[in-house]
């Protein structure tokens, strides 16, 4: 029932008083910040050849355009979510398309095997968030009545119409990374009566595809081509121009499980570097400047950070039938963690999928961490990666290929890496800003956004970084439920002016506080209930989240690699190892190669120099360690070789590589000193890097 009545109280005269003020005070603040926005009348984004019938968006106003007072874009940004999943999975477990030129019934339509009565839906019911019976019944009509989806615990009806997509648009969004997006393991299943292939790359190139459609299909609404709101964008030049301009820039992602058929077969790689970069060269091609090495499954390119509970038992049987093995644990080496593995007890609806004779895994207590970390191969698709340009998506990895994957990106100063829905161990969030990264919290409930996006506060101001969120949308995450005790007061003032009335869909209308965030138009209301909650402040940060996105995005391609300082400059060291086959010496640590190393003699206090020839600007040493590692060490520098000063100090050093980032200090020598050994052994580095920052 609507919360409006045909005879308003004094209070309610009041309210809508206050909310008329409130919307006349966002318009002024918008025009101070210079954001330009025309009358309803002069709106630009008006269709021409609109597609009828079709949904409501009920937001009044032009789109805001131009830049802040300081040259910045403003809007929201949707880091992670899923605008194809219908063509995802096989084609047939996402109900519901996000657009058809057929018109709404068309697209909006459930699956044929739910219907008549749902029961048939045995996925939808495993996945409900609201829980239930295997074989619950749900009315399976979309257009034009929706009784029963899109809802906020459907994991499986269609979330993102285009209109609804619009909305949100309207409503402030200006950047959203649309991810393609499968699991094989789901939908290889018995169960699934598919309509296209499961495997991944396939899947990635049909989602792209279909992107691409959609944009003409809004374009040919508004006039022809490039006169839609919905723009593709191929690099981050082209994506703020198209915010500038009002519009919602898309940037394409992946987020796959076996990439480039880098699947693993009982620890068997089932791809090659050849592969990988064929395989990278024609996503770039597709437009692809986004991208996860690892998903849901362990693959031949990094071991992953685990699920949870329930949902962990289940994934970790994906594991079994993707890789022909359970998830192994270890104990953690560092203070970073994964999730811990959850004792595997099989709901009896799947417990049948397990293979005949396999036994269950017995994991010890944790904290856990999966011992698989970035491979030879991950670490060469990474490289290809930053080669090109591409956003680095950390979430998902382990703990051990997130550090690894840090440590790579830090000594090559490259900017571009993203955790964008809460699925990375938090310790790691500065040295992801430090690089230049960005971070977007998952799409919580709005009183845990809001208390999740205090915590690091202190972290974005220091580095000058706005927020996003990632909504995961059509990725079986889940949205917001209604949340006790909200009360967004419609119509409300969007981010920019505008003015956001309850979202109408043929006959149903949805309102927030009783619906949560049933599909993505009621993204504006989910960030208004948290304005209400935190105050003018959440949405701030979270309208500087373009801007924030935007120049993480330019400054992974425009990168060039950083000249390293210690190439090829003449290096001793208190001693070396001495082998009658192999050279020891310190210039091994400087001769650029990755399969010669120096090797002290046998005792703790050790050190190796290199003279750089000249004094230079030094604020970045990286120290890649062999296995005989220094558990305790010191970095100094000198001008004169003869007065050393300490700029990094480590005292619990686990090997692997190792990067010091300090203030840029004047230096000609460069000393690594040990003082205690990890192992029996000496100190042995593959090489050494130094760059100014």
């Amino acid at each position: 029932m609507s919360k409006h009545v045909f005879g308003a109280s004094r209070h309610d005269v009041a309210r809508r008083v206050v909310r008329a003020m409130a919307v006349a005070l966002a318009a002024t603040v918008v025009a101070a910040t210079a954001l330009s926005q025309a009358s309803a009348a002069d709106d630009p984004f008006t269709p021409v050849n609109p597609q009828s019938p079709d949904s409501q968006v009920n937001v009044a106003g032009s789109p805001f355009t131009g830049t802040t007072t300081t040259g910045e874009v403003s809007g929201y940004v949707d880091a992670h979510t899923h605008l194809m999943s219908d063509v995802g999975f096989g084609g047939n477990i996402v109900c519901g398309a996000t657009f058809s030129p057929n018109g709404i019934a068309d697209a909006l339509r459930d699956c044929d095997y739910h219907y008549p009565t749902g029961q048939a839906a045995l996925l939808e019911n495993l996945t409900n968030k609201e829980g239930g019976g295997a074989f619950d019944a749900h009315d399976p009509v979309g257009w034009p009545t929706f009784t029963d989806w899109p809802k906020w615990s459907s994991l499986t009806h269609q979330q993102m119409y285009y209109k609804w997509i619009e909305r949100a648009w309207r409503g402030g969004l200006r950047v959203m990374v649309a991810d393609a997006v499968n699991n094989n393991v789901l939908c290889s299943l018995p169960t699934q009566t598919n309509k296209s292939s499961c495997d991944d790359m396939d899947t990635v190139r049909r989602q792209i595809a279909e992107t691409k459609r959609l944009e003409a299909f809004i374009d040919a609404q508004y006039g022809g081509p490039g006169r839609g709101w919905f723009r593709i964008a191929y690099s981050s030049d082209q994506a703020r121009a198209a915010v500038q301009q009002g519009k919602l820039a898309v940037v394409l992602g992946v987020e796959v499980s076996n990439p480039f058929g880098c699947k693993l077969t009982f620890g068997i790689p089932g791809c090659t570097a050849a592969e990988i970069d064929a395989g990278l060269t024609e996503l770039h091609a597709l437009g692809v400047r986004s991208m996860f090495l690892c998903h849901k499954f362990d693959n031949a390119l990094c071991g992953v950070r685990f699920d949870e509970g329930t949902q962990g038992a289940i994934v970790n049987l994906g594991n079994v039938l993707n890789t022909g093995q359970w998830w192994q644990v270890e104990a953690c080496r560092t203070a970073l963690q994964d999730h811990t593995v959850a004792p595997v007890a099989l709901p009896a609806e799947v417990s049948w999928l397990l293979p005949a004779g396999l036994p269950l895994p017995v994991y010890p207590p944790g904290p856990h961490c999966n011992p698989r970390g970035l491979s030879t191969l991950g670490e060469y698709a990474l490289t290809g990666m930053m080669r090109r340009g591409m956003v680095v998506e950390i979430d998902h990895m382990s703990a051990k290929a997130a550090a690894r994957t840090l440590d790579i990106l830090e000594t090559a100063n490259y900017p571009g890496v993203v955790s964008t829905h809460s699925w990375m161990d938090t310790q790691l969030t500065e040295r992801l800003y430090r690089l230049g990264g960005f971070v977007t919290q998952y799409g919580n409930d709005a009183d845990d956004f809001v208390d999740t996006m205090h915590t690091d506060e202190a972290l974005r101001t220091r580095y000058g970084v706005g927020y996003g969120f990632g909504m995961d949308m059509n990725g079986f995450g889940g949205t917001p439920a209604p949340r006790a005790g909200s009360s967004v007061d419609y119509p409300f003032a969007t981010l920019g002016g505008s003015t956001a009335d309850r979202q109408v869909t043929g006959q149903r209308t949805w309102d927030y506080d009783v619906d949560g965030v049933p599909h993505y138009g009621l993204i504006p209301d989910w960030v208004e209930d948290m304005r209400e909650i935190g105050g003018q402040q959440v949405v701030d940060e979270l309208a500087r989240g373009a801007e924030s996105y935007l120049r993480t995005s330019r400054a992974a391609q425009t990168w060039t690699p950083p000249p390293n300082l210690v190439t090829g400059r003449p290096a001793t060291a208190s001693s070396h190892q001495w082998d009658l086959f192999t050279d020891f010496r310190a210039s091994r640590a400087t001769d650029g190669r990755g399969d010669t190393r120096w090797a002290s003699a046998w005792s703790d206090n050790q050190w190796w120099r290199v003279d750089l020839g000249s004094v230079r600007q030094v604020g970045r040493v990286a120290v890649s360690w062999e296995a005989a590692h220094a558990k305790a060490y010191r970095i100094e520098v000198s001008t004169d070789g003869s007065t050393w000063r300490t700029v990094s100090s480590v005292a619990d050093g686990d090997g692997g590589l190792d990067v010091a980032v300090f203030a840029p200090t004047s230096a000609r020598y460069l000393r690594v000193v040990g003082v205690k050994r990890a192992t029996s052994y000496g100190y042995s580095i593959w090489e050494v890097g130094a760059q100014a920052t």
